[in-house]
């Protein structure tokens, strides 16, 4: 029987992993996220606290976690055995917060939905001539457009009439079928579930035989959104009141370096876009060769999602110039961020070209594949953590299979709430808590107390020295000891400081039991780790102090290092 149990599975080329792990970091945050808080946050002048978050929080840490994987040879949860056994709950935290990250699947079935529509001419969203329109309905060549664009109802005091643009009924009623709140479920969206269907079934083939899928998939999903994204850019910096858009895009404002908002949002999002935390870097890195250059390959990485980031602000914010000198209202009427960037004020730059649906079709297919690449890699982190916590079952023919038919069957059923008139509700309250900055920055101190503490940064470079024959710089050494945690500690208690109130579009305000239910999930993800560590404590035989030093160092027969033994372990 054991000779059918199959090894772990390994890259099979080294592009297959360059490829995979830029698809999984370049995602939608560098879309619709990273540009907007460039805006909001004094333009250039974010760009000082986003890129000295960069080298003092984000590499390190992309590169501590691809060393994990790749020098234990392990997933997220088995990996802490050999580092430091306390922190295994780190890796039950990362389960968490990637069953959380798979809510973006929804994401995908709006843009889907989108896409089908854009093949139509007129673009549907461009005109009030539709089923869902109402007679507030105002279409993008009216020139009262300026009083009711954005999704926000305005009120016109002559007349006492409400407005909104024909972009967000076709988002609020041709789409979702928005209801009043959350409370209000309504029925289901017949087309937006299949369209969710869709987005499963490719995310299951995608990666239903493991690495060997996922390494042809990845030479598609990975590269186009940057030929998407290259058109996109061109077509945008040609349009009319474009340079009137970057200007707004990186505009500086000194004064805004003394907001501490703008400091733990920098932190936030390099957190958020280079992936860390959430189990998939340590998964992709496992499956490397051991001997592979990881520092090199982190280094190029990161370097590719941050001027990713930076080059998506130019095709946004250049599109938005152009409908703000097109339509003649100011700049800050016209931008927003997330979906009401990909599914508002986008979709109406794109009505206002020559040959729009070219241009619709281009945007929504680079959305689809963002966003496929991050929930696929994240199912690869779920199954590979099972697989890693129950190998004889897993590791045998068509058992990955078969347990990712129930798995992508069982979460499709729990997202089908999310295609009903109230769903966009429990969309915003999941991502809005589930994927906050401040549970992946605690898991990222752990992370960082579990290798730079308890194992020893020292260690860990030696280990990588020994085996890929290249030692860290010792800036990262410094970085997993004492700038991140540091850092994540303190935007982590910021954070709660000064915790904003979520808000939907329209100003929608939450009732009290959704508040709470959302600081729930944001809990999930963070009790892990003290359970994990006192159930662990409880059940290990001796004294207080020897159950603390046996899972607080690794055990000392460990094959990790290559070049010294490791020794006696210190005194806590």
């Amino acid at each position: 029987m054991n000779s059918k149990v199959e090894k772990r599975e390994r890259w099979r080329k080294k592009r297959e992993y360059i490829l995979a792990s830029a698809g999984n970091i370049v995602g939608l945050g560098n879309v619709w996220r990273f540009p907007y808080l460039c805006y909001k946050n004094g333009g250039g002048v974010f760009l000082l606290p986003y890129c000295l978050f960069a080298i003092l929080c984000g590499l390190p840490l992309f590169l501590l976690e691809t060393v994990v994987g790749q020098c234990t040879q392990e997933g997220p949860i088995a990996c802490w055995n050999e580092l430091c056994p306390l922190g295994r709950g780190a890796g039950y935290s990362n389960l968490i917060l990637q069953l959380y990250v798979s809510l973006y699947a929804i994401i995908l079935g709006w843009a889907i939905f989108y896409l089908i529509y854009s093949f139509r001419d007129p673009l549907p969203w461009a005109t009030c001539d539709n089923s869902w329109n109402t007679d507030r309905c105002v279409d993008l060549s009216s020139a009262n457009l300026t009083a009711a664009y954005g999704g926000n109802l305005t009120v016109n005091i002559t007349s006492g009439n409400f407005t909104k643009s024909s972009v967000s009924e076709f988002w609020e009623r041709g789409v979702l079928s928005m209801s009043a709140g959350i409370e209000e479920v309504g029925s289901v969206k017949w087309e937006l579930l299949l369209c969710l269907l869709a987005c499963w079934v490719a995310c299951y083939f995608c990666i239903w035989k493991g690495v060997r899928s996922t390494g042809k998939v990845v030479y598609f999903t990975a590269v186009f959104p940057y030929v998407m994204l290259a058109i996109l850019l061109v077509r945008g910096l040609t349009l009319p009141g474009a340079w009137q858009g970057v200007v707004y895009y990186l505009y500086p404002d000194l004064s805004r370096l003394a907001d501490s908002q703008v400091w733990m949002e920098a932190c936030a999002q390099v957190l958020f876009s280079y992936g860390v935390a959430a189990g998939t870097l340590i998964t992709f890195g496992s499956y490397n060769k051991v001997k592979n250059n990881c520092c090199r390959d982190s280094l190029w990485l990161c370097v590719l999602n941050s001027c990713t980031s930076f080059v998506a602000g130019f095709a946004v914010f250049s599109a938005l110039g152009f409908m703000s000198y097109k339509q003649g209202v100011p700049m800050d009427m016209v931008v927003e961020s997330g979906p009401g960037l990909a599914f508002i004020a986008f979709p109406q730059a794109i009505a206002m070209m020559p040959f729009p649906q070219l241009w619709a079709v281009c945007f929504f297919l680079m959305l689809i594949l963002l966003g496929l690449d991050t929930v696929f890699a994240g199912l690869e982190t779920i199954t590979s953590c099972v697989t890693d916590l129950f190998p004889e079952q897993m590791r045998r023919p068509w058992r990955r299979e078969i347990f990712l038919i129930f798995f992508c069957s069982f979460i499709f059923i729990i997202q089908i709430t999310l295609t009903t008139a109230g769903g966009v509700y429990q969309f915003q309250l999941f991502e809005y808590y589930g994927c906050s900055g401040a549970c992946v920055m605690f898991v990222s101190i752990i992370q960082c107390l579990a290798v730079g503490w308890a194992f020893g940064a020292d260690r860990l470079c030696d280990a990588v020295e020994g085996k890929t024959g290249q030692r860290p710089w010792p800036l990262f050494k410094l970085c997993w000891r004492y700038f991140a945690p540091l850092i994540c500690t303190v935007c982590f208690i910021g954070s709660f400081l000064d915790n904003q109130t979520l808000t939907s579009s329209g100003g929608y305000v939450y009732p009290d039991w959704a508040y709470r239910l959302g600081w729930t999930v944001a809990l999930s993800s963070v009790v892990p780790v003290p359970i994990y560590a006192v159930i662990r404590l409880f059940l290990t035989k001796g004294t207080f102090r020897q159950r603390l030093l046996a899972l607080w160092y690794p055990a000392p027969d460990l094959e990790y290092h290559t070049t010294d033994p490791l020794g006696e372990q210190p005194e806590l």
